[in-house]
C-alpha cells in the first residue's frame, strides 16, 4: 500500500466515493481502521448509492482546504455481522462517530452495511483541469431576490459634501 494513502486516509473524517454505474461522486463519513476505509450506509445512516453492491469503487480524499490530496482505486467487501472483522472494526468505528451511542454496532448489524475498501493497484494521477461541475438541480434553489431596505437612502452624497 502507498504511504499516501494511508496517511491522507489516517486524517480524513470524510471521502468522495465514485461507484461504477452509482451516478456522479458522493460525499461519505468514513474512517481508516485495518489498513482499510470503513463506511457505514442504509436506514437511519447515510445514503452510499451502490456501494453495498459495488466490487470496486474509486475513492478521492482531500486536505483541510479541500483541495485533492489522493485518489485511488478500493476493493469493496461488506463485514458480515458475524465475522471476527465486525467485532474488531466496527466497536472502533461506532467509537469514532460524533454521536456515538453504546447500541450503535448492534443497530448497524441489524439494518445497515458496513462496506470495507482496501486499496487495490495504483493511485491515480492529478488531473489536468479542474474537474468543477455545474451545481446539480435541486427544488430547494430559488431566484435571488432584490435586498430588502427598511428606507430609501436619497440624497447621500449630497449630505456628504456639507
Amino acid at each position: 500500500m502507498e504511504p499516501l494513502i494511508e496517511e491522507a486516509a489516517k486524517k480524513a473524517a470524510v471521502a468522495w466515493l465514485s461507484v461504477p454505474g452509482a451516478g456522479p461522486a458522493y460525499l461519505v463519513w468514513c474512517a481508516w481502521l485495518g489498513g482499510s476505509l470503513l463506511v457505514v450506509s442504509g436506514p437511519g445512516e447515510q445514503a452510499a448509492p451502490g456501494l453495498a453492491e459495488a466490487a470496486t469503487a474509486d475513492v478521492t480524499l482531500r486536505g483541510d482546504h479541500g483541495g485533492r490530496i489522493v485518489t485511488w482505486a478500493a476493493t469493496v467487501t461488506r463485514i458480515d455481522p458475524s465475522a471476527d472483522d465486525w467485532a474488531e472494526l466496527v466497536p472502533q468505528l461506532a467509537g469514532k462517530r460524533l454521536n456515538g451511542a453504546t447500541d450503535l454496532a448492534a443497530g448497524w448489524a441489524e439494518r445497515c452495511v458496513v462496506s470495507r475498501l482496501t486499496p487495490a493497484g495504483e493511485t491515480s494521477p492529478m488531473p489536468d483541469d479542474s474537474q468543477a461541475a455545474p451545481p446539480r438541480p435541486s427544488p430547494a434553489t430559488r431566484l435571488p431576490k432584490r435586498p430588502f431596505r427598511l428606507h430609501k437612502v436619497r440624497g447621500a452624497t449630497r449630505d456628504r459634501q456639507r
